[in-house]
């Protein structure tokens, strides 16, 4: 049931449990039985978005949230974990990817400003800290990710540019669609890697490899694979290689956790790889899921985003 108007406009839910239903989780290897229950349940935790995108778990001093973004609502959002959802930052430029940097502060993929920005303030408006490249403006970075090292790494695909409910109908400066690197000290933008519409990004455990996804099938074009890369001293690619390619719609949003195992998002749910490639299993969602971040207060919740709604399903242990 949709939720009951709140007259505080931060507050768009009230704290209080979850919706549920059944899963439907498949099972292709036992591996995957270890650690996610055949039996657990798919909690709605919120299903009042327009479009889902960018779920981070952010580290509060009261213990976190979950910050998410509603690209075409043009907010960032925060679920609490007594199930409270608030606004966390209103009015924001078509945010799409989130991710936390070595401060702990939000850093954002914009469309509309078609840029990477950074919430300096708790409470403050998103800053610009990357723009262009080459003295040309970016396409609409899509996805976002913070190596270890404090570098950005961000995915610049031109989605933002076709879609006016995205972002705005503009042609792109650039000639190609490609992943950059950020180094906040040194301001340093590096074009690490060109694709036909990069989207997905994480990190291995160790930091030595990095998965991304293309994602041209969306827009008619061949691409809907996710490919992997060694990561060398100074985070120079090497090695780029095929790792996984999704039947339905197209792999979005993904995470590595602990233990190396990729869990991706595409148009019929939730697909779970091991470090070799070896499909473990499957989570379906009801709306087309987009992207997936694992937090929480113990740390094995998976948050998915999903079209109008935000999911969670409980992992017995969180990894290794």
């Amino acid at each position: 049931m949709p939720d009951a108007l709140i007259p505080n406009p931060t507050v768009l839910r009230r704290a209080g449990p979850p919706a549920e239903q059944p899963a439907g989780v498949q099972i292709d290897d036992p591996r995957l039985a270890e650690v996610l229950d055949p039996q657990a349940t798919l909690k709605v935790l919120y299903d009042q978005l327009l479009h889902s995108e960018g779920p981070v778990w952010q580290a509060t001093p009261s213990g976190g949230h979950l910050a998410f973004s509603d690209i075409p609502g043009r907010r960032v959002l925060a679920w609490a974990p007594d199930g409270q959802v608030t606004v966390l930052i209103d009015a924001v430029p078509f945010v799409n990817g989130n991710s936390i940097d070595a401060e702990g502060r939000l850093v954002h993929c914009e469309h509309l400003r078609r840029c990477i920005s950074r919430s300096e303030e708790p409470d403050g408006f998103p800053v610009p800290i990357v723009t262009h490249y080459q003295g040309r403006r970016l396409n609409t970075p899509n996805d976002v990710t913070v190596a270890a090292d404090g570098a950005i790494w961000f995915t610049d695909p031109v989605f933002g540019l076709l879609f006016p409910r995205q972002g705005c109908l503009a042609s792109p400066e650039l000639d190609h669609r490609s992943l950059y690197r950020f180094d906040p000290l040194t301001r340093e933008l590096r074009r690490a890697a060109d694709f036909d519409q990069p989207n997905g990004l994480a990190f291995s455990p160790d930091g030595l490899l990095l998965y991304v996804s293309d994602t041209s099938r969306s827009i008619g074009g061949p691409t809907h694979e996710v490919v992997v890369f060694d990561v060398r001293a100074g985070g120079e690619l090497a090695n780029r290689r095929f790792f996984c390619q999704t039947e339905h719609g197209v792999p979005d949003g993904f995470l590595v956790d602990a233990r190396g195992w990729l869990w991706c998002t595409a148009g019929d749910g939730l697909h779970v790889y091991d470090a070799d490639a070896r499909r473990l299993g499957f989570i379906p969602t009801p709306k087309t899921a987009s992207n997936v971040a694992l937090g929480g207060l113990d740390g094995r919740r998976l948050f998915i985003t999903a079209e109008t709604c935000l999911l969670a399903i409980d992992m017995l242990e969180p990894g290794p």
